[in-house]
């Protein structure tokens, strides 16, 4: 499969909204309240607006439309989406908001090779990450897509090196980064409060409930059910495989790992780098060590991946640090007083984050400071859009910060089914001497036309 390539007219368009907003950029930023407030009546002059199409209406992708929808930054011109009902519903909601109605499509691709877009943004499941993305990229668009960043190691390499040549903004949707919570936390963190840190932690404790085994059927009226399935290989349509439980098959998502996860992770990193900056230290990259072990231990259905589950990261370094990962989606009570979140512990002090607050603690638990703010994606949208017209990088670019988190993932999914401590090389983001793993990285066939475009 083939995209043209048409990036002069978005390409210029993006220059001449960077340079009338140079001012506007340098102002204060719209706190969380008000951009969740924000309405058509508050648009920013047509000229400014960027144009924006959506690939995908339903779930994260219908939030997604919304919010854009919302912002005085863009406009939402056009969306795509392979389910007539839900396509019609993303319609509806974005008309309701910006007075006008959208143009609806069933074709990601007629999004792509749009020359009147600027971005693209990408709330599909994980399996259809990396092939709009890197066409995207290709056709001169900037991308924010969900996280994590791809279905695979292999496919975020990809992304990565397609944002890298054609200098495009790509933002993947952890949508903290960008929260008063997260901003807040890491500015305390930047003070020295925590001493010298060595370990982090993440977990995932919410209780979730079995899918059962439901029989294969007919898809619904109007989806293109083959087009879904995209790259992964063809099988009989099941409702377990589709709206909002893809995630727990291998062919289609990543699992809790990936699908919760993979926020706590990046929670994690992102507060440990800031202790270790703190102390004058190397930042953590990406991990040697992976160690895994779990399994579907509780729930007697159809899921493929682990419910039970911990994961071990060791960083390199002298001294190394270590990220633990424990998930328990059978678990109705919570750790750390957070029923899903992320700790650093240093020598002076310890700081827990949930998604409504933190709270940092000394010798004797002594409670030192906290935060609060939700995790609502609003400002994580307005950070994105406003480096698409500075050309800075945003809060989660995928290539410093989303990729990374996007591996953990990855990694630690691979090291829970072959069983084994495995040895990961930080710079070709290979498993060392391990055939078995590797061959995870990626699919194991892209069916036709679906194939992962070259960069």
């Amino acid at each position: 499969m083939t995209a043209s390539s048409s990036t002069g007219h978005s390409l210029s368009r993006r220059e001449m909204l960077g340079a009338s907003v140079a001012g506007t950029l340098a102002a204060s930023t719209m706190s969380a309240a008000r951009t969740h407030a924000a309405a058509a009546g508050a648009k920013q002059p047509a000229s400014e607006r960027i144009q924006v199409g959506c690939v995908g209406a339903g779930g994260r992708a219908g939030a997604l439309v919304r919010t854009f929808s919302k912002s005085p930054q863009a406009d939402v011109v056009a969306i795509a989406d392979l389910d007539p009902k839900r396509l019609a519903d993303g319609i509806q909601a974005s008309e309701e908001i910006q007075g006008f109605r959208p143009r609806a499509e069933s074709d990601f691709r007629k999004l792509i090779v749009d020359p009147k877009l600027d971005v693209i943004v990408i709330g599909t499941p994980d399996h259809w990450h990396a092939i709009p993305t890197i066409l995207a990229c290709q056709n001169g668009k900037d991308v924010y897509v969900e996280k994590p960043d791809s279905h695979n190691i292999g496919e975020g390499q990809r992304m990565v090196a397609a944002m890298r040549k054609h200098k495009r903004i790509v933002q993947m949707g952890s949508q903290h980064r960008s929260t008063e919570r997260m901003q807040s936390a890491l500015e305390y963190i930047a003070t020295g409060a925590l001493g010298r840190s060595l370990t982090a932690k993440a977990w995932e404790s919410t209780k979730q409930g079995s899918i059962g085994y439901p029989a294969d059927s007919e898809p619904p009226a109007g989806v293109n059910y083959d087009m879904w399935l995209g790259p992964a290989a063809k099988r009989p349509f099941n409702r377990n495989r589709f709206h909002g439980r893809w995630r727990w098959f291998f062919d289609f998502g990543t699992g809790d790992l990936g699908n919760d996860g993979v926020h706590r992770l990046d929670m994690a990193l992102g507060m440990l780098d800031a202790a270790l900056a703190a102390q004058n230290e190397p930042t953590v990259g990406l991990p040697h060590k992976v160690a895994a072990t779990g399994g579907k231990w509780y729930f007697d259905d159809m899921q493929e991946f682990p419910d039970t589950l911990q994961a071990n990261y060791e960083f390199a370094g002298q001294p190394p640090r270590l990220l633990t990962y424990v998930m328990r989606i059978w678990a109705p009570y919570q750790e750390h007083e957070e029923s899903e979140g992320a700790a650093v512990y240093g020598d002076k002090g310890y700081i827990v984050m949930g998604n409504r607050r933190w709270r940092a603690y000394g010798p004797g638990n002594k409670l030192l400071e906290q935060g609060s703010g939700d995790s609502y994606e609003g400002p994580h949208v307005k950070n994105f859009l406003d480096c698409v017209k500075s050309r800075k990088r945003p809060y989660c670019d995928l290539e410093t910060v989303g990729h990374r988190a996007s591996v953990l993932c990855h990694a630690g999914n691979i090291a829970a089914r072959v069983g084994r401590t495995l040895t990961l090389d930080p710079q070709t983001e290979s498993f060392i001497d391990d055939a078995e793993a590797n061959a995870l990285r990626t699919r194991p066939e892209y069916r036709k036309p679906w194939v992962l475009p070259e960069v």
